[in-house]
């Protein structure tokens, strides 16, 4: 079968061409597109494709040797299964190679041997991409007119030699010729796990955009969302022609869009993203915990099954599981050393930085690591004081049976702790280095780097909370971008809450695990919004004199008022059954 996905720019062809091949088993993707060193952006796309991989995908590089690909398809096998991403930086890189960007006719050949090789491709499935061009203006350079023809060519071409024909518009996929009928985008996009692996004394990234780590101090300097535009939208809701009174506890939620988003209207959120942060401890932290039990934890979020894959399924967004650096025994030594601590920071930063060039306008964080409970509540107790005592729940093992054995023992580790570090600085660095461990660093960063793009965050949980408060000593303004739904009760979070000034808008004591609150109550939002958003203002009508009325004429002129403002004003009178 051969696939030829269509779409434009950030229109979704890749995830659709990528559901495509899901469940085939190994894919061999070809990749077209050339590294930038010069272009950040350009270069953030092409990272943000690597990390959405599977990690049992293989992947070719060809973006320097174009060549290749007709040579690829005519080597491949039947039982192989081939995605392509896209034709459109294969075109790119033939122009680049050594051709005349003023000649559109150039590609005719390399275009040509390429629809060849696709027409006799014995691969089982062969899915390429492909930019559609056509629709929009003609392009004022002529580079940008050579291009756009030749990829006219390109497609029309390819199409002849593919058994179907898809065009991508809004994640949408509609097929122009044969396919497999109508196919949704996916609801929940799982990217490659991010890896730490030890490189001599330090710990580096094995990141597809990895490169030196980011400096972070205290003190930086970021955006506040805009506070007068939270207030119109406040006040906005109180003009709505609603039915009822109004959205009671939710108002505070269109408050907030309304700031995040720089509207008075604020509208739903349309992409959120889910990261969901492994990092395990050792020793007393972990006590009734397994690393066994966080890689079963983990492979669910990656295989799509579990409570965070539903549940973000439902709420439309994408999730990414990322492999955070374990902590060692922090009773005993620093969790993490200040070089591994630098590497999460930045990794923290960078997923959030991409989820922002990909268009994601909502993070949500989760954690699932061994021991990160612990690791939170030490956190909130340094930089609290509080009893950790106070500050742990109970303990219930993998068979479901309390274990105050287990409580004990993380009490007496996060004391030790506490007790270990109870002279040194309480710096945000330090903090993470004694006490924090990966996850709570990659959500540090991740906070940081979704303030700096303006992007909200939701938070619900032990890692999360106790990232934003350590995010909070780099960068006082990042609690203004984090949104609360609920503490589950959790005592670590509702500390850490009231000391940041986050408070939960629903309050029903949801403890569903970190990240699954808030993804139940993305949808929620997203109502109170779309109630803020499309339901009409109210208009009063002109005021009537009421210059020569009685007192009684008087108050029924505002009764006449109210009701000609009322939405059921217009309905019709029913007569009742039995009135005959």
């Amino acid at each position: 079968m051969r696939l030829l996905v269509l779409g434009g720019i950030r229109s979704g062809k890749s995830e659709v061409a990528e559901a495509l091949v899901a469940g085939s088993g190994v894919v061999r993707y070809v990749a077209t597109a050339r590294d930038s060193t010069s272009d950040g952006g350009w270069a953030a796309r092409i990272a943000a494709h690597r990390a959405r991989r599977p990690s049992d995908w293989r992947t070719e590089e060809i973006g320097w040797e174009p060549e290749r690909l007709a040579q690829l398809l005519a080597e491949a096998k039947p039982e192989e299964t081939i995605l392509v991403d896209d034709l459109g930086g294969w075109l790119g890189a033939v122009y680049d190679s050594g051709g005349d960007w003023s000649d559109p006719s150039y590609a005719d050949g390399p275009i040509g041997a390429l629809a060849d090789a696709v027409r006799s491709c014995a691969a089982g499935r062969l899915v390429l991409v492909s930019p559609e061009v056509g629709l929009g203006v003609l392009p004022v350079t002529a580079s940008g007119r050579t291009f756009a023809d030749a990829n006219g060519l390109l497609n029309q071409r390819v199409a002849a030699a593919c058994d179907g024909v898809g065009l991508v518009v809004a994640g949408q996929l509609t097929w122009l010729r044969g396919g497999e009928g109508p196919r949704p985008a996916p609801v929940v996009a799982v990217a490659e796990p991010f890896v730490f692996e030890a490189a001599g004394a330090g710990t580096v990234l094995s990141t597809a955009d990895g490169g030196d780590a980011l400096s972070f101090s205290p003190g930086m300097e970021l955006p506040l969302p805009d506070e007068s535009t939270a207030h119109e939208a406040g006040e906005r809701l109180r003009t709505l022609r609603l039915n009822g009174a109004g959205l009671g506890g939710l108002t505070p939620v269109v408050r907030f869009a309304g700031g995040v988003q720089g509207r008075p209207d604020p509208r739903p959120f349309q992409r959120p993203r889910v990261l969901v942060l492994r990092g395990d401890r050792t020793g007393g932290f972990s006590a009734g915990d397994t690393a066994e039990a966080a890689d079963r934890r983990l492979q669910e979020v990656v295989d799509g099954t579990g409570t965070i894959a539903m549940l973000a399924a439902t709420a439309g967004a994408s999730v990414q599981a990322i492999d955070c650096p374990d902590a060692g025994p922090a009773e005993v030594h620093d969790s993490l050393d200040d070089s591994t601590v630098d590497a999460a920071l930045t990794l923290g930063w960078r997923l959030a930085d991409a989820a922002a060039n990909e268009g994601v306008d909502l993070l949500v964080l989760a954690a699932c690591g061994a021991g990160s409970d612990a690791a939170a509540a030490a956190v909130v107790a340094v930089l609290t004081g509080a009893e950790p005592a106070a500050l742990l729940g109970r303990v219930v093992n993998a068979s479901g049976f309390v274990d105050d054995a287990a409580w004990i023992r993380k009490i007496g580790a996060v004391r030790d702790a506490r007790h270990r570090i109870r002279a040194r600085s309480r710096a945000p660095h330090v903090m993470l280095s004694m006490v924090g461990g990966g996850d709570i660093a990659v959500a540090t960063g991740a906070i940081l780097g979704a303030a700096s793009r303006r992007l909200p965050i939701m938070v619900d949980g032990p890692v999360a909370i106790a990232g934003a408060l350590v995010a909070r000593d780099y960068g006082a303004q990042t609690r203004h971008w984090l949104l609360m739904p609920d503490h589950g009760e959790n005592p670590t979070v509702k500390l850490a809450a009231d000391v940041l000034g986050a408070v939960p808008f629903l309050q029903m004591g949801l403890a569903l695990g970190e990240g699954a609150t808030a993804l139940t109550a993305l949808p929620l939002v997203n109502t109170a919004l779309t109630i803020g958003a499309a339901t009409p203002v109210r208009v009063d009508p002109p005021a009537q004199p009421t210059d020569g009325l009685s007192e009684q004429e008087r108050i029924e002129a505002e009764i006449q008022r109210v009701v000609a403002d009322s939405p059921t004003a217009e309905m019709p009178y029913v007569k009742p059954s039995w009135e005959g």
